[in-house]
């Protein structure tokens, strides 16, 4: 399994899992980079998950279906707009030769979603190297909760998150934390590749134990002081 990036919007990541000649898609916000993509690498698109409804990681699914009208779209109920396909905590969905387990991830979105393979995890906005997703449904409960479910992953564990905010979450990380050797270090080198235009991402779970604050919080009363002040950073 190769997965591969391309770019979105200013910030976000369109991710594409290939095997052989096959692809399926994750949270496609926009359509054109998805469709080209595929056409130069000569790839059959299988299948789209989506992880929440916002419109910056459904919004190029139309367009896809008028190319490929018959392929399944795995969502949970908040996309039941665009999604054929509606699954929540407890499903499995089976692609490309691999399973993928689906998370409730909720917090950003209430019915946010995440999906897990045993290398990789494609959370959308409820993880993010070195931070989280704002809590728009102001449940801070689910988004701890969803963090605690991340917390238990194995280290190895790939993290394919859908924005490129790892940098100021770092710089948030060492204005709370500002003698962490972790976050100090990783800050230093995030530093260098953006300043080559170059990706942060994929992370991995063992990654982010050491280095995101929001991980780390021990409880729900310490999660929300984090959030609120990384809201008005």
């Amino acid at each position: 399994m190769n997965i591969h990036s391309v770019k979105a919007f200013s910030d976000n990541y369109i991710w594409i899992i290939q095997e052989g000649t096959e692809a399926v898609v994750v949270d496609p916000g926009e359509s054109r980079q998805v469709l080209d993509y595929l056409d130069e690498n000569n790839l059959h698109l299988k299948a789209i998950l989506l992880t929440h409804n916002h419109d910056d990681h459904i919004g190029g699914v139309e367009e896809i279906l008028k190319k490929y009208p018959m392929i399944p779209i795995y969502g949970p109920k908040e996309t039941e707009s665009v999604a054929n396909h509606l699954v929540e905590e407890g499903d499995t969905v089976h692609l490309l030769d691999q399973t993928f387990d689906v998370l409730k991830t909720g917090g950003h979105t209430q019915g946010h979603i995440s999906f897990l393979t045993k290398e990789a995890l494609f959370c959308g906005d409820s993880l993010f190297s070195a931070g989280c997703g704002r809590v728009f449904t102001r449940d801070y409960q689910a988004q701890y909760d969803a963090l605690q479910k991340f917390k238990q992953l194995d280290d190895e564990v790939q993290v394919y998150a859908a924005h490129e905010y790892t940098q100021t979450n770092l710089r948030f990380a060492h204005s709370i934390e500002p003698s962490d050797p972790f976050i100090s270090k990783a800050l230093t080198e995030v530093d260098e590749l953006r300043k080559k235009g170059k990706s942060t991402l994929p992370t991995t779970i063992g990654k982010e134990k050491k280095i995101n604050l929001f991980l780390q919080a021990d409880d729900l009363e310490g999660f929300v002081k984090l959030r609120k002040a990384r809201d008005v950073f």
